[in-house]
């Protein structure tokens, strides 16, 4: 898959190296050309220079062929905006961005663009809103057979019963973010677009949790 991050600073350089190890290919945009400088010497990718919200420097970078897109600024306003103008002009479905002031987060959300706070802030979360089955676990007990995983509500979900994320003995939908609020999730809760979904599954019981999260309509 082919990974526009926006924002050559620590965060992007590190996030660029991870995805390249993992397959991807990455285009970096930043607007100062010293700035690429931070990329490992290995970097196959390409370096654009300009503003991540511009649409020809976008066009540059590769938008159009691009499945996921990271602004990764020092500025909130540069960040909301290139994930904006990623996911309403150019359609790319999974964007991320991140935020300084973690009280903007809930406005960000009801635009459908996951956000991280500063106060948060990990290379590794931005990996996994951009690549979801990247990591299948974000805790696992030492036994190995009960693991938390957390996943940003997949398209098709929005209007649709949650139900089908619970099995029990198998799987549990626990929790839900919503509009950056937390709530302990319950039967017959409807998804909105932005949800993140928190739930705890079985270690043999994780492919078929994986099947019915990427197809919601064979859901009844």
């Amino acid at each position: 898959m082919h990974v526009v991050v926006v924002g050559c600073g620590r965060v992007g350089s590190e996030l660029t190296g991870l995805l390249e190890r993992n397959g991807h290919t990455v285009a970096v945009v930043d607007k100062r050309k010293n700035a690429f400088r931070r990329l490992p010497t290995c970097f196959a990718g390409s370096r654009v220079v300009g503003f991540g919200f511009d649409r020809d420097t976008l066009t540059e970078a590769g938008i159009g062929d691009a499945g996921a897109l990271a602004a990764v600024t020092s500025g909130d306003n540069s960040n909301i905006m290139s994930a904006r103008v990623a996911r309403e002009t150019f359609l790319v479905e999974r964007v991320v961005a991140r935020i300084y002031d973690p009280r903007r987060a809930a406005i960000y959300q009801r635009l459908g663009i996951p956000t991280v706070a500063t106060v948060s802030w990990t290379t590794d979360q931005v990996f996994r809103r951009l690549l979801p089955g990247a990591h299948e676990a974000d805790w696992t007990d030492s036994t190995g057979q009960v693991s938390l995983i957390e996943r940003d509500l997949p398209a098709g979900w929005p209007g649709r019963s949650l139900d089908p994320l619970t099995d029990p003995g198998r799987f549990t939908l626990a929790m839900i973010t919503r509009l950056g609020v937390a709530r302990v999730a319950e039967p017959g809760m409807v998804g909105q677009a932005g949800d993140v979904l928190h739930l705890m599954v079985g270690a043999a019981a994780l492919d078929e949790l994986t099947f019915r999260l990427e197809h919601p309509t064979e859901q009844h």
